[in-house]
């Protein structure tokens, strides 16, 4: 039988097919595994919030290197990519997730990976705050 710490495919059907039971009416509460089951599913909504929130930042981070080297041969394929990622998190994105956004976190984030040079060439200036809103960002095509 899969333990928790050492077979999680197993310990998850183990615990579904039990939690089914639970649900059909038997009394084997003793047999779930309580602790490690609330964990998982508090996972998942995390796991879900930081996939939106790295979407936001790849696509941020794209947006300023098309800014801030705007002549580069690579700023089609970056504005392409910011796109992309911005449909991504739109596609998985929830109102429950609007309050747990620190937009201005993942902004600044998304400065901190700008390289200091690109093809030899320093960043034009960008700005230091994100002005934008969280449906702005999600709306941009």
């Amino acid at each position: 039988m899969g333990d928790y710490d050492t077979d999680t495919l197993t310990w998850s059907d183990r615990q579904a097919a039990l939690l089914r039971r639970v649900a059909a009416g038997e009394h084997i509460n003793d047999q779930v595994d309580w602790e490690n089951v609330i964990e998982e599913i508090e996972s998942v909504g995390r796991s879900d919030l930081h996939a939106i929130e790295s979407w936001l930042m790849r696509a941020l981070r794209h947006d300023l290197k098309a800014k801030a080297w705007p002549l580069s041969r690579e700023v089609p394929h970056w504005r392409a990519e910011a796109r992309g990622f911005r449909a991504q998190a739109r596609g998985r994105f929830t109102e429950s997730m609007r309050q747990r956004i620190d937009l201005a976190g993942i902004y600044r984030i998304a400065l901190a990976g700008l390289p200091d040079l690109l093809d030899g060439q320093p960043p034009q200036p960008v700005p230091q705050v994100y002005e934008a809103t969280l449906d702005e960002l999600l709306g941009e095509e």
